[in-house]
């Protein structure tokens, strides 16, 4: 959360994201040489190749930003409120939102469509919001869940999604193959996101303390679950 960037086995070394508000999401760029981060006040710094399109510094925001989804073609970005308010920058079009509505409960996370003609977010009961080409293949809204869901990511595809709760529940839809989850396991901090491996065939996910977990393809290169941190892990990108 204090902008430190950490790495593991081939990652780029990209810096830091500075001192600032705490981070809110950290999303790679398509050829995994760059990365966006963006802060819960909607700054938003371009790391590596990336290329800044612009952010929310300075405006009125009616609930912070949780979650960001970069274009597929890497010249643009969209942003999330924990409302569902979606802010749109460079060639990533606007293709609607929950802002106006009122949800059972707050949006965690977001992610985009192969295409870049739609977007999915998730709330934190498990409820899934489509918009643009993004198809709906199911949710965990009206289920009763251990933890709440903290974050989700798409398949290759676009044809499915993987949601991810705080206990490491994975929640599998459309053709989102199920690797595994540390659901049943005691985790010594909360899990705040996931990504997906670069064939799709695996996923792995990040505790607050850094500690990492990897299923399917998804190859362990190393975590932080023994070091001592300045602040909490609060985001992850593959």
């Amino acid at each position: 959360q204090g902008g430190e960037l950490y790495r593991f086995g081939n990652a780029s070394d990209l810096g830091s994201a500075g001192a600032g508000a705490p981070i809110a999401a950290l999303v790679s760029m398509p050829g995994r040489d760059g990365a966006f981060v963006a802060r819960v006040d909607g700054v938003v710094q371009a790391l590596g190749s990336a290329k800044h399109a612009g952010d929310m510094s300075g405006k009125f925001l009616a609930r912070s930003i949780v979650g960001m989804a970069v274009h597929p073609d890497g010249g643009g970005y969209w942003l999330l409120g924990g409302d569902g308010g979606v802010f749109s920058f460079g060639d990533a079009n606007f293709f609607g939102s929950t802002g106006a509505m009122r949800l059972n409960q707050p949006v965690v996370g977001m992610a985009a469509t192969p295409t870049g003609n739609g977007y999915w977010f998730v709330a934190a009961d498990g409820g899934v919001f489509s918009f643009g080409d993004a198809a709906f293949h199911g949710s965990m809204g009206s289920t009763r869940l251990n933890q709440p869901v903290v974050g989700m990511a798409s398949t290759a595809s676009g044809q499915g999604y993987w949601l991810v709760a705080a206990d490491g529940g994975i929640f599998s839809f459309g053709d989102a193959a199920f690797h595994g989850s540390t659901g049943g396991l005691k985790l010594n901090r909360p899990i705040v996101g996931m990504s997906r491996s670069a064939s799709g065939n695996g996923y792995m996910f990040v505790a607050t303390d850094g500690g990492v977990f990897c299923f399917g393809d998804a190859q362990f290169q190393g975590s932080l679950g023994a070091s001592t941190l300045p602040t909490p892990v609060a985001a992850l990108a593959g």
